[in-house]
């Protein structure tokens, strides 16, 4: 497989480093949280700033966007998780279980809960419909930062900053396995769209391929030059992207890992700075990256 790449758009604004993106209130929209307290929404056919959707008067690392519910969450620096809908841009929760940063935010149609992970160890999970408190879960003495569903074998992946992989049952969060990932820290989990594999990125820059069930390490690419923040599958799942506190991100395929591209600021002009979210869209198949270079990057990648 070869691919081609070429850089679309890339998107101004933010005045501080870019930790969070998720999809907006339409296909052709992406929100954007950052460091300087700020939720952006980007419109993918204009490349042009939307609307300020949030502000809020903590750094920002975290945001997950419900539109079932037409809620708006931003996990903050300080532990709290702002719960804003979008209807009448009006706060209508403030969620305070964590008592340090808010690295993910997840939510689940199938259990019907919305979960939060901090840099306390703890992962607190919420009723979507009343979002009350269900649960708070102890993992590590060290911050936990990533968390994917795999629907296939009822379970979730969580990474833990002291290197560690807990695989939980979906639906009681009874810990079925535990193990270590990466050396230093594991700081993303992607499940393979048709459940089978677990990749994971850590500190290491090391991309590890688990297979689902044994959790045994199928293979172990030392990927990057620094540490793994991101990886995203391509909308048809034949290709994955990782990104890097390198400054590049990658493109591989899915079935073979092969390294197809490498993608920085000196072959196609990247990001100058560490990349640390991405999302490969499903309008026109973008593959959409920010950085601490303030900047969000738009790409389109296409298989030859």
């Amino acid at each position: 497989m070869t691919i081609e790449v070429n850089k679309i758009a890339q998107l101004t604004g933010h005045k501080a480093a870019i930790y969070a993106l998720d999809k907006g209130t339409d296909d052709h929209l992406i929100f954007s949280g950052s460091v300087d307290q700020v939720i952006a929404q980007w419109n993918l056919e204009t490349f042009q700033l939307d609307k300020v959707a949030a502000r809020f008067l903590a750094p920002l690392y975290s945001i997950c966007h419900i539109p079932e519910k037409q809620w708006l969450l931003a996990g903050t620096s300080n532990g709290t998780v702002h719960l804003v809908d979008l209807k009448t841009n009006q706060e209508i929760k403030l969620l305070t279980n964590h008592s340090s940063q808010v690295f993910n935010i997840r939510y689940s149609i199938e259990t019907n809960c919305i979960y939060t992970l901090g840099g306390d160890g703890r992962m607190a999970v919420y009723s979507l419909d009343s979002l009350d408190l269900i649960k708070l879960v102890m993992l590590s003495d060290k911050k936990v930062r990533h968390l994917d569903f795999n629907y296939k074998s009822s379970e979730l992946a969580i990474t833990a900053g002291d290197g560690t992989i807990h695989i939980l049952d979906l639906n009681t969060l009874l810990e079925k396995r535990l193990f270590i990932g990466h050396q230093l820290s594991t700081n993303v989990a992607r499940f393979s769209p048709d459940g089978k594999r677990l990749l994971t990125g850590g500190r290491d820059g090391h991309l590890n391929i688990w297979e689902v069930g044994s959790y045994e390490l199928i293979k172990s690419i030392p990927a990057h030059e620094w540490a793994i923040y991101d990886i995203a599958y391509s909308p048809d799942a034949s290709l994955f992207a990782t990104s890097s506190r390198d400054k590049s991100l990658k493109i591989w395929d899915s079935e073979t890992f092969e390294l197809l591209e490498i993608i920085n600021k000196e072959t196609f002009g990247g990001h100058q700075f560490s990349v640390n979210k991405l999302i490969w869209s499903t309008y026109n198949k973008y593959l959409i990256s920010a950085s601490d270079d303030r900047t969000i990057m738009i790409w389109d990648i296409q298989v030859n």
